[in-house]
């Protein structure tokens, strides 16, 4: 290799490098492998280097894990039913009374809701101060997002549609007992597997001491859900405020059909479409019938005109009756006879289906 230079008399030389003397070229070599050498050095430190930082790897996300819905027990709550009548006729200030209330605090505290007793006194429109007890139990009480389930225990003090013994009280297998015993299979399935949501369920008291229509006395407004009507104005906890409320009554008698009322249509149709939308999906539309019917008196009137909680009425109607309930209504006839299991079945697969779908 030869590197031509001027030379001083402008002539071009040409300058040989010999190995025993190295001249310019062997020295221009020397720095090229140097730096090469310190590149692969610094290469070879870095990729050590990589290795031995942790590398990032994408992890599989969780999805928001869903409860099943349980199966719903309808021999259990029939047995619900039958240890209520059992008792005899629950009636504010009776001895039996006293003894299902205890009963069902027990039973909520053994399928592990936190329970409170709420106790207050109330005049019936006949001048009688019932004591009454509102039984309420709470699952996932930390969680603000919450649902309300209601029913009442209490029975009728008197059959005034009936023909004899009408001042007699009725065992309110149906009118009373098929809610409360909905509620209690439904909250045996809380304690087996507990929904994504809070859920509460409240039991009224005295609902079902009103004044009977006709008779001499001048009709009174209210007289009717003294239990729901306390508790509307002294709710168990401030501020207390669940997305909605659905009401049972009634809901035990064999090929019951259940329309949209409408109080339930007025405050909380959205919740009505849920309801019944779920009924159909799981196969109980000839239950739930897409028929919005005249609204009535009961807990969940209240619930909707004595607080913020949209709420709505799952209760037997029947067109064939003068005052379209249940032909049993308000008689003697209100007995476990006239409970079916299948009827129980499809009220309380309904809600199950409902609390576990609400996210």
């Amino acid at each position: 290799m030869e590197l031509l230079k001027n030379s001083a008399g402008g002539s071009r030389q040409a300058a040989v490098c010999h190995p025993e003397q190295p001249g310019p070229l062997l020295k221009w070599d020397s720095r090229k492998v140097l730096l090469m050498t310190l590149m692969m050095s610094l290469f070879l430190a870095s990729c050590q280097n990589d290795a031995d930082k942790p590398k990032h790897v994408d992890l599989p996300v969780d999805p928001v894990q869903t409860v099943p819905t349980p199966d719903f027990n309808a021999d259990s709550a029939f047995q619900f039913v039958k240890k209520q009548v059992d008792f005899g006729p629950r009636v504010p200030n009776s001895d039996a009374h006293a003894k299902c209330a205890s009963w069902l605090e027990q039973k909520f505290k053994s399928y592990k809701a936190d329970v409170i007793i709420q106790q207050g006194e109330a005049k019936a429109f006949d001048g009688t101060v019932l004591k009454m007890k509102n039984i309420i139990a709470q699952w996932n009480t930390a969680k603000q997002n919450r649902i309300l389930l209601t029913a009442h225990w209490d029975t009728r003090p008197f059959a005034d549609q009936d023909k004899t013994d009408v001042n007699k009280p009725i065992d309110g297998a149906n009118d009373g007992g098929s809610g409360v015993a909905v509620l209690l299979e439904i909250g045996r399935q809380f304690a087996a597997s507990q929904p994504n949501i809070g859920v509460d369920i409240i039991l009224f008291d005295a609902e079902d001491y009103g004044q009977p229509d006709g008779g001499m006395q001048q009709q009174q407004t209210n007289s009717y859900c003294l239990g729901s009507q306390y508790w509307a104005t002294n709710k168990h906890k401030q501020d207390y405020a669940p997305r909605f409320a659905i009401n049972l009554d009634m809901v035990g008698a064999p090929n019951a059909t259940f329309t949209m009322e409408g109080v339930s249509m007025q405050y909380a149709s959205h919740v009505v479409k849920k309801v019944w939308d779920t009924a159909l999906r799981i196969g109980y539309s000839s239950y739930f019938v897409y028929e919005q019917t005249n609204p009535i008196t009961d807990d969940h009137y209240y619930i909707n005109t004595l607080t913020d909680i949209p709420a709505i009425n799952i209760i037997h109607y029947d067109p064939a009756t003068k005052y379209h309930f249940p032909s049993v209504w308000h008689t003697h006839n209100d007995n476990i006879h006239n409970i079916d299991p299948k009827t129980l079945k499809a009220v309380g697969q309904t809600l199950l289906e409902v609390v576990y779908g609400t996210n």
